[in-house]
């Protein structure tokens, strides 16, 4: 087993598309996770993820504050303690609508990409 606390993580800045948004790598290839990455994204008031769609599945869970996740021709709002699957290919977004920081854990799998 491996053990870590998510502080020790560097958060990298997300890619182009995006606003304000930090992301930690916590569970990944290179400490034998073979299957599935997690992440931890945080993101600053008014920041939002890139619009965007990928041969892969998410599962996300929102540990604090309240986001407007946009999917296809779908809206829903969530907040701390939803959970959201988000399935191959199909177009997504998260932005921070609450007045603190939005915070959520996201499970991608690995395969040859």
């Amino acid at each position: 087993m491996k053990y870590l606390n998510y502080k020790d993580v560097r958060g990298e800045e997300a890619k182009e598309g995006a606003s304000k948004v930090k992301v930690r790598w916590l569970i990944t290839k290179e400490m034998g996770a073979k299957n599935f990455a997690m992440r931890l994204f945080e993101v600053d008031q008014e920041g939002f993820t890139p619009l965007h769609s990928h041969p892969w599945e998410h599962e996300v869970f929102i540990l604090q504050g309240k986001a407007l996740v946009k999917g296809g021709e779908d809206e829903k709002c969530l907040k701390k303690g939803d959970a959201i699957f988000i399935p191959p290919n199909e177009k997504h977004q998260f932005i921070n609508i609450g007045r603190g920081r939005l915070v959520f854990l996201c499970l991608i799998p690995y395969f040859d990409r």
